[in-house]
């Protein structure tokens, strides 16, 4: 017997001896890539340890999330849901949900929460669901209670947050969710793609014996599993939330920790990517903002004037992006995701033109990058400015909008 040294090095050398996880693991991520189209190799083997660390969840020190998105419907989203609903352990879906149910259903044995429509809890209007988007923040971590009071007596009652938790939903959720989880940015199929059609008599069966499977595989290993110590690839937040996938490959062995590691790095690289670009993103709409406001808030702007003001702005990275600078075709790709397209105007002179129309921008600048209201006049006269000692330099009030650092991949990325 390989002797334990503290670290879990002979735990996990005596648990790969079976090989029984490794065939097991094989065969669940062959099943679910039959139901689901994944956007990578490395998507699927994550998802298939992340079925598989539910079952050990009772030992986790953090529940990652599944962040399951994709930029419009029919994207495959609810079909991944419906296939961890049948494999997870514990299950709980739901379409739409309060704090106050998540706090009294998460306990000491909490379910693994399926949150399908998850834009239309985070979305602009949804302030109310603040107290959700903290308990699922809250959550990734074990030990970290949310208190309310609650009783006809009205004490302070710590609810337990503790839950792995999966959320599917057009568009990026919240970025305190994203940072938490393993992100599957999904895509429409392309023609080729097949699926097996998911008919509940046959895929359901199929899937719950797989279920099965993973809980007689892994509960007996729990407590062996609370003293593996992964080496991980990344860092970190990161390593807290790739850490439960990664102990679970070490316990199955044969290629599943390679495996496991390398999508770590593949899928922590890309999202960080998506970080960069989702900056580069939002620095545009502040920017389009102020030339708008610039020419009076006026409803319609030639491309051609507005990729002009752009590229002039020496602080700005757009006379840099790509090789030649920000031209229309980097613009309209830079916007699409906003739903933002440029459109034939008619203009005083009577020729047409491509355009941007400013209203199109009103909801993206809402939800991106919504301005700071100002005070409210409270009708008192405003005091005076405090004086400046002589001879001390001024303060700038403003300066430029941040740009991302240096050596960043300002081009255009393919898309898929």
């Amino acid at each position: 017997m390989v002797p334990d040294d503290g670290s879990g090095t002979g735990d996990r050398a005596r648990l790969q001896g079976t090989g029984d996880g490794t065939e097991l693991l094989d065969e669940l991520r062959s099943t679910i890539g039959k139901y689901a189209v994944l956007p990578s190799p490395e998507a699927l083997t994550a998802v298939t340890l992340w079925v598989a660390a539910s079952h050990v969840q009772p030992v986790l020190q953090h529940a990652p999330r599944l962040a399951v998105v994709g930029p419009t419907k029919g994207c495959g989203k609810s079909r991944v849901l419906d296939v961890l609903h049948e494999t997870v352990h514990r299950p709980m879906m739901t379409v739409n949900t309060s704090p106050a149910v998540v706090f009294r259903v998460i306990g000491k044995a909490p379910p693994t929460l399926l949150v399908d429509e998850a834009d239309t809890i985070f979305g602009p209007k949804a302030g109310e669901k603040e107290d959700l988007r903290g308990l699922l923040n809250a959550g990734h971590q074990r030990n970290r209670p949310a208190w309310r009071i609650a009783g006809p007596e009205h004490k302070p009652t710590a609810f337990p947050t503790f839950a792995m938790a999966a959320l599917a939903g057009i568009g990026d959720l919240p970025d305190t969710i994203m940072d938490r989880a393993v992100v599957l940015r999904m895509q429409k199929r392309k023609p080729g793609e097949r699926i097996t059609p998911f008919r509940s008599r046959y895929a359901v069966p199929e899937l719950n014996a797989l279920r099965d499977r993973l809980t007689d595989w892994l509960t007996p290993l729990r407590d062996s599993a609370s003293r593996l110590v992964p080496k991980m690839p990344v860092e970190d937040r990161a390593a807290d939330t790739w850490e439960p996938l990664v102990l679970v490959a070490d316990l199955a062995g044969g290629h599943w920790p390679g495996s496991a590691r390398a999508a770590c790095l593949a899928m922590t690289q890309h999202e960080a990517v998506q970080d960069e670009q989702t900056t580069l993103k939002t620095r545009l709409l502040r920017d389009i903002r102020r030339i708008f406001e610039q020419e009076g808030n006026t409803e319609v702007l030639r491309s051609h004037d507005l990729l002009a003001a752009l590229v002039q702005d020496a602080e700005a990275p757009w006379g840099d992006y790509g090789t030649k600078g920000l031209n229309a075709y980097h613009l309209s790709a830079l916007l699409r995701d906003f739903e933002i397209r440029p459109a034939n105007h008619r203009f005083e002179n009577g020729r047409q033109a491509k355009a941007y129309a400013r209203n199109q921008f009103l909801d993206a600048w809402a939800r991106y990058c919504p301005e700071t209201a100002p005070p409210a006049p409270t009708g008192e006269p405003e005091p005076e400015p405090a004086r400046r000692a002589q001879g001390t330099p001024p303060v700038p009030l403003s300066g430029p909008l941040p740009v991302a650092p240096p050596g960043s991949a300002y081009g255009p990325r393919p898309t898929r």
